[in-house]
């Protein structure tokens, strides 16, 4: 399995900005996925997920309402919208999989450790 991110870069507080991580050696509804972030000198911190099936979404408080994450399973691609950057939402942005067994389809996970693959990551930078 393999992960790539894509969509990162330098906007200013209050611009938008859609990452996405495409998922290549299995099929990404079999999974369930996640974006964390991980700012210089700071743990990586949960920022969202969303189960296997779809339906169930988490976010951190400090996201909820400005990002949204989705799926395209057409395009085996799990996407960020970041909507009303903050300077604080600067970092380095990896996506995660999980494999997700069917009566587990709708559970999201939200720790690092839950996760077996990672992407390289991308940088975000707010401006402010």
């Amino acid at each position: 399995v393999q992960l790539d991110e894509s969509g990162g870069g330098l906007v200013q507080a209050g611009d938008s900005l859609r990452l996405s991580c495409e998922a290549s050696g299995g099929k990404i509804s079999d999974f369930a996925m996640g974006w964390f972030r991980q700012a210089p000198g700071k743990e990586r911190e949960f920022v969202a997920a969303i189960s296997r099936s779809d339906d169930t979404t988490s976010y951190a408080d400090s996201v909820k309402g400005r990002f949204t994450i989705s799926v395209d399973n057409a395009k085996n691609t799990v996407n960020l919208q970041m909507n009303n950057l903050k300077p604080e939402d600067t970092a380095v942005y990896y996506c995660a999989q999980r494999f997700a067994t069917l009566d587990m389809r709708q559970v999201t996970y939200t720790t690092p450790d839950e996760y077996n693959y990672w992407g390289q990551g991308t940088q975000v930078t707010v401006s402010s």
